[in-house]
C-alpha cells in the first residue's frame, strides 16, 4: 500500500474511526476525531487521551483541517525561508510516520493477541477432540457390548421360540386326540344307549336290600356259617330255583306284556 493511501486513524482507545474533515492534533504526535477531541480538550488543564500527557501550552492541542483549500496551501509557508519550510515539512512527516509506526505496533499487538486467542481455542479444541474421542470409544465399546447381548438374547429367543413351536405342536396333538376320544365315547354311548337297572323282587312282607348291603343271615359270624352248613347242595339249588308268588306272578305279567 502507499504511502499516500494511508489514512489516519482516531487514536482514542475506543474510537479508530478514520479520521476526515477536522481533526485535534497533539504536541504528543497523537490525533484524534473531531467528536473526542472536543471533548476530552475542552476542560483544563488538557490530558492526552493516549498517552495521558499534559498539554498546558498554547500550541499543544491544534484543530487542523485535513484536506485544506488550494489558497490555503498557497499562503501558509509563504514568506518563509526554505530552511524553516523544511523544518516544518520535516516535522509533519515526522508526525506521519510516528502515526503509521502507532498503526503497525497496534496491527501487530492485535495480530498477537488474535494468535494467542487461536492457539487458545486450538488447544481448547484439540481437548474437546480428545475428551469426545474417549467418549466415542466408550460408546463404541458399550455398542460392541450391547450386539453382544442383542444377540444373546437372539439365540435365546430363538430357543424359546423352538421350544414353544414344540409344545404348540404337542398341543395340537393331545387336543386331536382328546377330540377323537371324546367323539369314540360319545358314539359308543349312543350305541349302548342308558342301561336299565334290574328289577327290585319283594316277598311281599319284606324288601329286598340293596347290594352293598350283606343280609343278616349271610353276614359273617358263626350264625351265617352255620347255616350255610346245614344246607345240602340240592337244599341251596331247590333255595335259589323256587321263587315266590309274587316274583312269578311279576314273571308272568312281563311275559303277558
Amino acid at each position: 500500500m502507499a504511502l499516500c493511501d494511508d489514512i489516519l486513524l482516531c487514536n482514542f482507545p475506543k474510537c479508530r474511526a478514520k479520521l476526515s474533515g477536522f481533526a485535534w492534533v497533539t504536541a504528543c504526535s497523537h490525533v484524534f476525531c473531531d467528536q473526542h477531541g472536543s471533548a476530552e480538550f475542552s476542560r483544563s488543564p488538557a490530558i492526552c487521551p493516549a498517552c495521558s500527557s499534559a498539554l498546558s501550552g498554547k500550541l499543544d492541542i491544534v484543530r487542523t483541517e485535513l484536506a485544506p483549500s488550494e489558497e490555503y496551501k498557497a499562503m501558509v509557508l509563504a514568506g518563509l525561508r526554505p530552511e524553516t519550510v523544511l523544518d516544518i515539512c520535516s516535522r509533519a512527516l515526522t508526525f506521519w510516520t510516528y502515526q503509521v509506526h502507532q498503526e503497525r505496533l497496534f496491527q501487530e499487538y492485535s495480530l498477537s493477541r488474535a494468535e494467542g486467542q487461536v492457539k487458545q481455542m486450538e488447544k481448547l479444541l484439540t481437548q474437546q477432540n480428545q475428551s469426545r474421542e474417549f467418549e466415542l470409544n466408550a460408546i463404541r465399546g458399550e455398542i460392541t457390548s450391547l450386539k453382544k447381548v442383542m444377540e444373546e438374547y437372539k439365540r435365546k429367543y430363538s430357543e424359546v421360540s423352538e421350544r414353544l413351536m414344540e409344545r404348540n405342536r404337542q398341543y395340537q396333538k393331545l387336543q386331536s386326540l382328546y377330540d377323537s376320544l371324546r367323539l369314540r365315547n360319545m358314539v359308543v354311548g349312543e350305541r349302548e344307549g342308558p342301561r336299565s337297572m334290574p328289577p327290585a323282587f319283594s316277598t311281599g312282607a319284606v324288601t329286598q336290600p340293596s347290594p352293598s348291603c350283606t343280609p343278616q343271615f349271610l353276614g359273617g359270624g358263626s350264625e351265617g356259617d352255620r347255616i350255610f352248613s346245614s344246607l345240602e347242595p340240592e337244599g341251596v339249588k331247590t333255595f335259589f330255583q323256587f321263587s315266590s308268588p309274587a316274583r312269578d306272578r311279576g314273571h308272568s305279567l312281563t311275559k303277558k306284556n
